[in-house]
């Protein structure tokens, strides 16, 4: 079938061909003969009931420095596409928020992955709280007082931003450390959201597993050890992936959260893992499609394809 796809994503003049996963998509998409078209957030429109788009053609290809070609702006009726691709990086902020609810007013022949409605409903460290037995004690909150009584209730703690990613802004705050009112202070001198604070989990040292799932099922996984000196796994900050298996506590994890995933039509997260713990579902941009083809042999971009064009032919 050959199928009409608008991808909504970051510059592409900027991405890393060997590991950024909205680029495998839309190689994979071309493979197939889709025909693709690419824009900014910054381009999207609604106007009279209409979502639309200033895009560009787009052709792709493995070749660094010469990876894509662009056709000549147009503006672009994205309800006269089959596919939108929503896959623009965080931060999680309004202006990402604003972008589900215009593509949510798209008809519903349009197929938005993953669905807007969902993405907006589902942020990464509010949605896995769902499954509270499933994760490492965790508090959201902006209270001082609160924050300091968890630490001294667990010991070891590490504090984030709510809608941070990427590693950035995440702080290992040891029992004694005295510089847990420092961070609380410089995060509250810049956002208003709350911040996610966890018992801090020794099995990290032995990686952060990022296990990818296609429409609420378990396809492959990485892991990922933080460098020498660091706290945090994520590759953006040092991190190596490695080889790794599904244990059968991730296993149990993926079938409690599987079907809701699924449901919620998100065909492509991707979920963090240390020990025994899950720590973020993440559904806004997952990663991973290369680094999980490299240690596994596993396709996860024609697999994703797959699950969109079973449910473009539930849909006809």
């Amino acid at each position: 079938m050959s199928v009409n796809v608008a991808i909504q994503m970051d510059p592409i003049d900027r991405i890393d061909i060997g590991g950024d996963s909205t680029f495998a998509l839309a190689l994979e998409a071309q493979t197939r003969g889709h025909k693709l078209w690419y824009y900014l957030p910054k381009h999207l429109a609604q106007r009279d009931g209409k979502v639309s788009a200033r895009a560009q053609t787009l052709s792709v290809r493995e070749e660094r420095g010469n990876h894509f070609a662009l056709g000549e702006p147009q503006l672009l009726d994205l309800g006269t596409m089959d596919v939108v691709l929503l896959r623009q990086d965080p931060p999680f902020d309004m202006g990402y928020i604003t972008t589900t609810h215009i593509l949510e007013r798209l008809p519903k022949r349009t197929l938005v992955v993953n669905d807007p409605y969902w993405v907006r409903n589902s942020p990464e460290k509010v949605f896995v709280t769902e499954y509270p037995d499933l994760m490492p004690p965790t508090l959201i909150t902006s209270d001082a007082e609160t924050i300091r009584a968890f630490r001294k209730e667990h010991g070891e703690i590490v504090v984030k931003p709510l809608y941070g990613n990427g590693g950035a802004g995440v702080f290992r705050v040891r029992p004694e450390d005295e510089n847990l009112n420092t961070i609380m202070e410089f995060f509250a001198s810049f956002v208003r959201e709350p911040l996610v604070v966890q018992r801090y989990e020794p099995k990290v040292r032995q990686g952060d597993k990022r296990i990818i799932l296609v429409d609420g099922e378990p396809v492959g996984a990485i892991n990922r050890v933080p460098a020498h000196g660091e706290a945090r796994s994520n590759m953006h900050v040092g991190g190596k992936p490695e080889k790794t298996v599904l244990s059968a506590r991730d296993k149990e994890i993926c079938a409690r959260i599987g079907p809701e995933l699924k449901r919620r039509g998100l065909i492509f997260t991707g979920i963090d893992v240390i020990g025994d713990h899950m720590t973020e579902i993440n559904v806004t941009s997952p990663t991973g499609i290369w680094e999980v083809r490299r240690f596994e042999g596993v396709d996860t971009a024609a697999l994703i394809w797959n699950a969109i064009e079973t449910r473009l032919k539930l849909r006809a």
